[in-house]
């Protein structure tokens, strides 16, 4: 068994995998994922660090990046979306503090880059890299085992193409890779690191227009990822875990009041597409059972995707709970100054994501650098004032 506080606060999908439970005092903050959520229904997955949004800019307007306009890191928002990319190429490096309220060294590091091959086809690579810092590992008896550093990464390769002159498609594949113990025995069975392989599908739709009387750019993007096998950590175990499987739906409004300015409106819907937690209760024996609900280690990954809008225990109500809701806007002048702003809302108890972002950034040439940062509740949430970094280059098009 391992035994350190760290581990609950940030990997509590660990319970899940039954590798370990550890006690921990963070004030209602013991439920929290690596993506930031904590609730007391909230819907557990695997790798839960591909759910982070990674760049400053959609991170600064509330996290909603499927429909507004595409850039380097559009692999993750919406991949789609490169099909319409400026220049004959660029790439983005993104960092993150995250969880400081937790624990002090963790991050998250991001680089994408595409190329576009000809008018219709653009091609697009990524590396996501998560680091949980150092942790000291001890035994139910409480030796000491050593320091280990827990890591996830993610590659991603991206096809995106146009049809016509307004609508594109694009898919991404991806390996995971998740490394978050050392090998130890739990309950006397071996760990392992975890790994699996999915895919992305994905849509965008833009067309330039008049509309409440600006001249305007009306967008709309659709993003279903993380499809894929279940995910382990146990030799032999068979409570695998589903990938976040993850439907991002919404729309962006970009208008042109003069020359210099342009100011855009976005809105967006995510839901999970895993199966949802049930409700269960000790027996006479001391067993867990199952008392509404459906036991997700019987659904196939097919099944739990298709069954995530209706298998919800408190019916409808609970399954409308588990959409969360993202809006955000961006000013931008002279396509030099770009300021931004963004609200989350997740359901208390699904997530309770439910703060303030705000950000901006400045372009030089075809150099550009943004910032977004987290004004959360200090003593409710675990992302308050989290920072984001993005340095970005474009290049040319070709003459």
């Amino acid at each position: 068994m391992i035994n350190n506080a760290r581990i609950k606060a940030v990997l509590t999908f660990f319970i899940v995998l039954s590798v370990s439970v550890i006690d921990v005092n963070a004030q209602d903050l013991d439920e929290t994922t690596t993506d930031g959520r904590f609730g007391s229904r909230i819907v557990q997955t695997g790798v839960p660090f591909l759910l982070i949004a990674p760049d400053s800019r959609s991170g600064a307007m509330g996290e909603a990046g499927v429909a507004v306009s595409p850039d380097a890191n559009s692999i993750h928002w919406n991949p789609s979306k490169l099909a319409f990319v400026t220049g004959n190429g660029g790439l983005s490096l993104s960092y993150s503090p995250w969880l400081q309220r937790l624990v002090p060294d963790i991050n998250l590091a991001y680089l994408s880059a595409y190329k576009r091959i000809d008018d219709r086809n653009t091609i697009g690579a990524s590396l996501r890299y998560f680091s949980l810092g150092q942790i000291q590992l001890k035994d139910n008896i409480g030796t000491d085992l050593g320091t280990y550093s827990p890591n996830e990464f993610a590659v991603d390769a991206v096809l995106a193409r146009k049809f016509g002159e307004n609508f594109s498609l694009g898919t991404a594949l991806r390996f995971i890779y998740s490394n978050l113990v050392n090998g130890q025995f739990s309950n006397g069975q071996q760990t392992k690191p975890g790994t699996a392989v999915a895919a992305d599908v994905s849509g965008y739709f833009k067309k330039e227009t008049v509309f409440l009387g600006y001249d305007s750019r009306l967008s709309a993007g659709l993003h279903i990822s993380n499809i894929g096998n279940k995910i382990d950590y146990v030799e032999g175990e068979s409570n695998k875990v589903f990938l976040p499987t993850n439907l991002r739906l919404g729309g962006a409004s970009t208008f042109f009041p003069d020359a210099l300015s342009e100011f855009t409106v976005a809105l967006e819907l995510n839901k999970l597409l895993v199966p949802s937690p049930p409700i269960t209760a000790t027996d006479e024996n001391n067993q867990t059972v199952i008392v509404s609900g459906k036991d997700p280690s019987t659904l196939s990954v097919p099944a739990a995707i298709f069954g995530s809008f209706s298998d919800a225990p408190g019916g409808f109500k609970e399954e409308m709970q588990e959409i969360s809701y993202s809006a955000g806007v961006e000013y931008v002048y002279n396509k030099q100054f770009a300021l931004r702003a963004g609200y989350i809302y997740e359901n208390p108890e699904k997530g309770n994501r439910n703060y303030l972002t705000l950000g901006a950034g400045l372009q030089y040439n075809y150099f550009n650098l943004d910032f977004a940062y987290i004004l959360a509740n200090q003593q409710k949430s675990p992302l308050a004032n989290t920072l984001r970094f993005t340095l970005g280059f474009t290049f040319a098009e070709k003459k």
